[in-house]
């Protein structure tokens, strides 16, 4: 829409006018332009020799498995919270409220859990074992000859005495 450049009795000046038409472009222009709002610098980091990383001063880092061990326990931790914390809620607002019952509840509240739970564990952790025995185990060596073999089976037991060592082998 164009403006008329002329002043109008009760209208502003050209001036300002000009002035309003330069602040409207520079809002139209920063609302229709594309402005980064992040960077991601994608350049590897540079490698400083073949040394591995080493260990900062301070709290050191955990693995990945007692990060969930970590995580686990602190849901189940706060779920056992807040379930105790509603059953002694509800007790308490609707006025039988005994302290023996809501031990009792917020005892059952843990202990059930745990109870189910550790058996779970220990099965895990048993099979976990048995099949890191199995995987340790060393391989069965199975020998294929043909032809004619001979197979010596003796033992040889050594001793060594003497500030001069004399070793005699004995068949």
């Amino acid at each position: 829409m164009q403006l008329p450049e002329q002043p109008v009795a009760g209208q502003p000046d050209p001036t300002t006018r000009a002035e309003v038409r330069k602040l409207a472009h520079a809002v139209e222009t920063a609302l229709t332009a594309e402005l980064a709002t992040f960077h991601r610098d994608t350049t590897p980091l540079p490698v400083v020799g073949s040394a591995p990383p080493v260990e900062q001063p301070g709290r050191p880092s955990m693995s990945s498995k007692a990060v969930d061990r970590n995580v686990t326990i602190l849901t189940s931790s706060f779920l056992t919270l807040a379930a105790g914390g509603a059953v002694s809620a509800v007790l308490w607002s609707s006025g039988h409220a005994n302290e023996t019952v809501i031990a009792w509840i917020c005892g059952g509240i843990v202990a059930v859990p745990v109870a189910l739970t550790l058996p779970v564990l220990a099965l895990k952790g048993l099979m976990k074992s048995a099949k890191g025995v199995a995987e340790a185990a060393p391989q069965p060596v199975t020998n294929h000859f043909h032809g004619t073999v001979h197979h010596d089976e003796r033992t040889v037991t050594s001793t060594t005495r003497g500030v001069i060592a004399n070793t005699r082998n004995h068949h």
